[in-house]
């Protein structure tokens, strides 16, 4: 049974914190126009791991944002997720009184991949070198992916169901999902999405176990999906947050809905397995297109989750075909994140962002970096393709095994 329309859930605001662009408007900007930013790491004792590329956020000052009493007790990754809730409010016009029973009709939902590394190193220094005395009291809850869930809601002062979904990478696509659904059940607003930070030292060389991860020095060589010569991935600080809320409560305020979470699908095919991980992202698919009531020919638009190891990206091919069938050869098929690197948790929210936009403007962004596609499937490059995507397919898997499919439809803001 679909939910009434006036509990669709609808996004009505986007906050982005990225590493091409810390608004809405220079993400889409550079985004559109296909910039890749990725760049050799620059983050202090980075310099010596064999990780040498990826995407960072240059121009984000969190103070001309955020409160010095909430900058000192949280880490970086939740700085990027306060200032990108902000925005995102901003966005929709929306404040606590903006709603009816604020603050108990507003929640928050993030997702995170590794919390607040660049803290807890910190801390943990201080610890072994100084002693037990130096180290500070937020050592005990900044460093935890729960806290950009807390933070957000405490410094707004949101006092509706709030929490934080662990599910791996794909998690950034489940916590939207997870916020949508709470909007059916009756809660007006939630503020969700994902924001990561991890470019520090500590980060970094837990990221170094991973396979898939590029080596690669060449930025522009670093990250290329769907070619032969995909080299694995680049990783990427930064994100998105979103505010979804019912239809209805949006209408009633003037609100542009600018897009609806219709369905989402969710499997687990175990970590690193990438052949197998074919039929759970199509089985994720099916159950995106089911809850939307969408059938395969309605999708204009595909934004993949694009890992670059030639064995996923084989698999993400053939799940299209299997999930969308003979239509998977015609829609069109881009992976932004090419350009700006993928950001763990917070890559497949920044792509709903750019999803939502690619609607709103008429344009499909294309994948950076890449051109010899060996792959049988319409994958965007070099410039945007003019175009009116009324419906979004959105992809994401993660490295530990989850998958993850978002349909996203266009709203009324077009």
């Amino acid at each position: 049974m679909s939910e009434p329309k006036d509990r669709q859930a609808a996004i009505t605001g986007i906050g982005v914190v990225a590493p091409n662009g810390t608004s809405t408007d220079t993400f889409w900007k550079a985004t559109q126009e296909g910039h890749s930013v990725l760049d050799r790491v620059t983050r202090e004792g980075c310099e010596h791991l064999p990780l040498k590329v990826a995407g960072e956020v240059r121009a984000f000052d969190p103070a001309a944002t955020i409160e010095e009493r909430f900058l000192v007790q949280t880490d970086r990754f939740t700085h990027y997720a306060m200032a990108a809730a902000d925005f995102a409010l901003d966005d929709a016009r929306l404040g606590p009184s903006g709603i009816p029973d604020a603050p108990y009709s507003i929640g928050v939902v993030t997702a995170a991949g590794s919390g607040g590394g660049e803290f807890g190193q910190r801390e943990l220094q201080r610890l072994w070198g100084k002693g037990s005395r130096f180290v500070g009291p937020y050592q005990s809850i900044a460093w935890f992916y729960a806290a950009s869930t807390g933070q957000v809601s405490i410094r707004r002062g949101f006092k509706g169901p709030c929490s934080v979904v662990a599910s791996d990478e794909a998690g950034g696509l489940d916590a939207l999902a997870h916020a949508a659904r709470a909007v059916r059940r009756g809660t007006d607003v939630i503020v969700a999405g994902s924001t990561e930070a991890p470019l520090a030292p500590y980060s970094m060389v837990c990221q170094l176990g991973y396979a898939e991860l590029s080596r690669e020095t060449d930025p522009t060589r670093a990250y290329r999906p769907f070619t032969e010569g995909a080299c694995g991935f680049v990783p990427a600080e930064g994100g998105a947050m979103l505010v979804i809320e019912a239809a209805g409560t949006a209408e009633d305020r003037g609100a542009a809905i600018r897009a609806v979470v219709a369905g989402h699908g969710a499997t687990f095919t175990g970590a690193s397995r990438w052949t197998e991980s074919r039929h759970g992202l199509a089985h994720a698919i099916r159950q995106a297109l089911a809850e939307a009531g969408c059938a395969p020919e309605e999708i204009d638009v595909v934004f993949a989750d694009a890992l670059g190891v030639p064995e996923a990206d084989r698999a993400e091919v053939l799940a299209l075909a299997d999930a969308l069938g003979p239509h998977a050869a015609r829609v069109p098929v881009t992976a932004p994140k090419t350009g700006t690197g993928r950001g763990y948790c917070a890559a497949p929210v920044l792509d709903t962002a750019a999803a939502v936009l690619a609607m709103e403007h008429g344009l499909i962004p294309p994948t950076p970096n890449v051109f010899d596609v060996c792959h049988d499937l319409d994958l965007v490059t070099g410039h945007a393709r003019v175009a009116a995507p009324r419906t979004a397919l959105v992809l994401s898997r993660g490295l530990m095994g989850s998958n993850s499919a978002l349909v996203l439809r266009a709203g009324t803001r077009q």
